[in-house]
């Protein structure tokens, strides 16, 4: 049976490019409309990261089993809800329940939509195809800012017509993917976490917190600090993410997703630290364009790495739980680093990330040797 990868994966961007774009306008609209400081902001971007990290599993257990076009369309109607709850929560609180459930949306959309995907492609070009797929995610979260900075008052109307887009093309769809394998009932912990996960999720995770401190913090730091450059700083690292994804995902192949993970981090690493110090915008704006450059090839390396441990067994959970994994970076990297930087100052939270992307690398290089997976039980 034919899979609808195209739609699925323009499906999956909409649905990202709402989310991505709250991430634009959340550290402006949380102080302007509900007060608070940088800790505020930065709970209200990583809360929802929390939901699509306890999601992620379940949504890929569920695809494995065969229904994967339910899941996704329930993702884009989360989405939407989400959307509107951000747009007329009333107070904080009921802004921090409407990020749940935008988070929530986001899990089911693309762990559920993978999975899909992945039961048409030949077990060889499965790693390939998940780090092309992962661009409709991550187009989407580097493109959504540029969208809000475009569409500016008009952003939440945006963001819901977005989500209910995704939910229009995966209803265009005319058949569920066939059912490969029986739900596998869940017993204890290794039924959503596989053998061969934890290390290539520990990579992401930390990769995460980089990247998850820029979402929360890169805006306020450069208004706050008067460098300047802050109304398009974000769509300067969007840019430079996807032209390095688009280019450089061959490396992985060539190279090795451990290689290539602790090379790019390694320039994350410098990227963060000129970031704290610099001091013009642009100065800045070199630094952004490189961490950019930094994560963009995060993912199809996890993918690389995680698929090699657990041999493309089950990847709607393998590839659900390592994602998750980048889930808690960001939705640590928002609190955390809003902490730090009210009580320390904004470059000191990102002197933070960069010692928590050099811990990426020392993951990648003292841990993470090259071994034959094991396979789950």
């Amino acid at each position: 049976m034919t899979v609808p990868v195209r739609r699925l994966w323009a499906a999956v961007l909409c649905g990202y490019l709402a989310f991505g774009a709250a991430l634009q306008a959340l550290p402006t609209y949380v102080p302007e409309r509900y007060g608070g400081g940088a800790l505020a902001s930065g709970t209200a971007v990583g809360i929802a990261f929390l939901a699509t990290a306890l999601g992620r599993p379940f949504a890929g257990w569920l695809a494995d089993g065969g229904w994967s076009r339910p899941v996704v369309l329930l993702g884009g109607a989360l989405t939407a809800a989400g959307g509107v709850g951000q747009l007329v929560a009333p107070n904080l609180a009921v802004l921090l329940i409407a990020r749940l459930v935008m988070g929530a949306g986001e899990a089911a959309l693309f762990s559920a939509a993978l999975p899909w995907v992945l039961a048409g492609t030949r077990v060889a070009q499965r790693g390939r195809v998940a780090g092309w797929f992962g661009l409709s995610m991550w187009g989407g979260l580097a493109g959504g800012p540029v969208i809000a900075s475009l569409v500016g008052e008009w952003v939440w109307w945006t963001i819901v017509g977005l989500a209910g887009l995704s939910m229009v093309l995966v209803l265009s769809t005319r058949a569920d993917p066939a059912r490969a394998e029986p739900l596998v009932r869940i017993r204890r912990i290794r039924d959503l976490v596989p053998v061969g996960v934890p290390l290539p999720g520990a990579t992401i995770g930390l990769a995460a917190y980089c990247y998850g401190t820029i979402a929360a913090l890169l805006v306020l730091r450069l208004r706050d600090d008067g460098i300047g450059a802050d109304g398009y700083a974000l769509a300067v690292f969007a840019a430079a993410f996807l032209v390095v994804r688009f280019a450089g995902s061959p490396l992985v192949d060539r190279y090795g997703g451990r290689a290539v993970a602790a090379w790019t981090v390694t320039i994350e690493v410098v990227a963060l630290t000129g970031l704290a110090l610099a001091d013009a915008a642009v100065t800045a704006l070199v630094f952004t364009g490189l961490a950019g450059l930094g994560l963009a090839l995060i993912y199809p390396s996890c993918v690389s790495m995680t698929l090699d441990r657990v041999r493309g067994l089950r990847p709607g959970v393998s590839m659900g739980v390592m994602t998750s994994f980048w889930d808690l970076g960001v939705m640590a990297a928002g609190p955390l680093g809003g902490l730090v930087a009210e009580q320390l100052g904004f470059p000191a939270a990102f002197f933070v990330a960069a010692g928590t992307g050099t811990a990426c690398v020392l993951v990648c290089l003292v841990f993470l040797r090259p071994r034959p997976a094991t396979s789950p039980r």
